[in-house]
């Protein structure tokens, strides 16, 4: 399954790097939000599909909500899921702004 196909779909994920933690290989960065991965789903990098998850404001192990866009990389094919509680939406810049943290790092658009 292609990435963008979650969009609009309700999507469990599992979440690895709690709001608040430090990056396991970069110690400078800090997780301003939830971020973790879809249980069994493949993403192009070959590994399980990862997500960012907003609109949480508190650390959380799992979580199901809905896909509202995919922030895609060019180079190293690891595409990232956005979700969102249910009915929470946001605008193309907030999501931007909300992951600047780490994708300011990579060659990455937003599809929506």
């Amino acid at each position: 399954m292609e990435p963008e196909e979650f969009i609009g779909q309700k999507v469990h994920i599992e979440i690895d790097r709690p709001l608040g933690s430090v990056h396991p290989e970069h110690d400078n960065v800090w997780f301003c939000l939830n971020y973790g991965y879809v249980p069994g789903v493949l993403g192009r990098d070959g590994e399980e599909l990862d997500a960012y998850l907003l609109g949480v404001f508190t650390p959380v192990t799992e979580y199901d909500g809905v896909c509202i866009g995919v922030i895609k990389r060019g180079v190293d094919s690891d595409d990232k899921l956005v979700v969102v509680p249910e009915g929470v939406e946001y605008t193309d810049e907030q999501i931007l702004a909300l992951t600047e943290f780490i994708e300011r790092f990579h060659d990455s658009y937003l599809l929506r």
